[in-house]
């Protein structure tokens, strides 16, 4: 930057007189343009604020305004070691004595047991071991009356491993899977299946065997309808398919799994483990007092929230008697005030033919502050006793869930009050971003002028000094200048 120390001579602190004028004339229209942008992104971020606070609300009211919400069933067990219970808004109120006599299970099968490895001879006489290996053919594996893919065994996969990799490949989708287990009789493959009930036993037959391998693939047949064997290396059965079976109110029922459904209308059981005997437990159904009294306090607590949030987006605070009071970003707002009203408007007034007609019926009233406290003990009673009096207050479309929700639906919906109030905003920032660009290009042409204004000055004065002092040498030398 050209002349930023007065290099013609005349010392002058260009730079600093430069900077002095250039901030002079940017600071009115900065300081404009930084209050308003202090502003709106201090309303930009209210207005956000405010719209949470809103959403939450909305989503109380909806929960509220779901007939389904007072429909609801609670479950109580009376032992919580033997099964779980769920019920839906079908199921009629009341309670249901029930055992449990056995759990439902799945097959696992061993099948026979070979040598892990065998021993074999080189043409040069060498001894070495490998593993077992099983003759060419076809394994057929069923459960129950479901059969998996034939599994081909070829040089491929004529080992233990080979076969149960292609097992558990065919098997997947059925929920069969194969390990191999190394027991005291050798090595075998053990088969495992996810389907319970009765006759989903694990089966396996083999057809094509050509006696190749060092073992029969024969070997791995098994037929849970035989007898089973004495020998601990033959094929068995660890654990048979079967259904679960008890009894609700002495009627027997029998499931083949552990979840239990459609045995009582709207109910749904997962058993855990079997009764004692003679000793059933109680399952008791009844309306939910607790989810609704659990929606009502979300309701208030998010009817709380929002009203904090517009008071601590329009207060005013006092910071001492000699300093201006701190104004937040909403004050004398119409948008806010007028939210408020709306809503408290909504809240006093009555609905419904019933026990309840308004809040306060149920207990919930308002505070000095604006907000809603709940009286525990009167909610519980009023629930508990005018029950079937609730949907009618707060569902439906003159419920005070949907007429609040009516309320504020101008607010938040597309294009809305709050959405537009956004864009003007959003407008606002840009334009003075717009104008901060046009006020630097302004005040850039501005210092370049100044500069060069200053250094021809400074030249100039470089000029004039130079001849002065040419003169001054001149006169010197004239001749009068020597006499006294």
């Amino acid at each position: 930057m050209a002349g930023i120390s007065g290099i013609g001579g005349s010392g002058l602190d260009i730079q600093g007189i430069v900077e002095k004028m250039v901030a002079a004339e940017r600071a009115p229209k900065q300081d404009q343009l930084t209050k308003t942008q202090s502003k709106a992104t201090a309303q930009l971020t209210a207005i956000g604020s405010l719209k949470g606070a809103i959403s939450e609300f909305q989503t109380a009211l909806t929960t509220l305004n779901s007939p389904t919400s007072f429909q609801a069933r609670a479950v109580t067990l009376s032992k919580s070691d033997y099964l779980t219970a769920t019920a839906s808004t079908s199921a009629s109120v009341g309670s249901y004595q029930i055992e449990v006599s056995r759990l439902a299970s799945s097959s696992k099968v061993a099948l026979a047991s070979v040598p892990a490895t065998s021993a074999t001879t080189a043409s040069d006489g060498t001894a070495s071991s490998s593993p077992t290996t099983f003759g060419k053919g076809t394994l057929s594996i069923k459960i129950g009356d479901t059969k998996l893919s034939d599994i081909q065994v070829d040089a491929t996969n004529n080992t233990l491993s080979g076969i149960r990799d292609a097992i558990n490949k065919a098997g997947q989708s059925q929920g069969l899977s194969a390990n191999i287990v190394n027991d005291n009789s050798g090595a075998r493959l053990v088969l495992s299946s996810t389907k319970t009930g009765d006759g989903n036993n694990i089966s396996v037959s083999v057809s094509g065997d050509d006696g190749s391998g060092n073992q029969s693939l024969t070997k791995l047949a098994y037929n849970p309808s035989d007898s089973e064997s004495s020998d601990p290396a033959a094929a068995h059965s660890l654990t048979k398919a079967q259904s679960a079976q008890m009894t609700i109110d002495g009627l027997k029922i029998t499931s083949a799994s552990n979840t239990v459904s459609g045995a009582v209308d709207g109910l749904s059981f997962t058993l855990k483990a079997t009764t004692p005997a003679d000793s059933p437990m109680t399952v008791g159904v009844s309306q939910d007092e607790s989810g609704v009294k659990g929606n009502i306090q979300k309701f208030v607590d998010s009817y709380n929230k929002l009203m904090g949030v517009i008071k601590t987006q329009t207060s005013v605070t006092t910071v001492g008697d000699n300093s201006a009071p701190i104004t937040a970003a909403l004050v004398g707002d119409a948008t806010a005030r007028g939210l408020t009203t709306t809503i408290r408007s909504e809240l006093s007034t009555m609905q419904g033919t019933g026990a309840v007609k308004a809040l306060a019926d149920l207990g919930i009233t308002t505070q000095k502050d604006g907000t809603l406290a709940i009286d525990d003990t009167k909610l519980s009673k009023m629930v508990s006793s005018n029950f079937s009096d609730l949907p009618g207050f707060f569902t439906g479309d003159q419920g005070l869930a949907a007429r609040l929700k009516g309320k504020l639906d101008p607010y938040t919906m597309a294009n809305g009050i709050l959405e537009q109030r956004s864009t003007s905003l959003s407008s606002t920032l840009k334009s003075v971003d717009a104008q901060t660009a046009t006020l630097n290009t302004r005040m850039t042409a501005l210092s370049d002028r100044l500069y060069k204004q200053y250094n021809t000055m400074d030249q100039l004065y470089s000029s004039l000094s130079s001849t002065a002092s040419s003169l001054s040498q001149q006169l010197a030398a004239m001749p009068f200048a020597n006499k006294s």
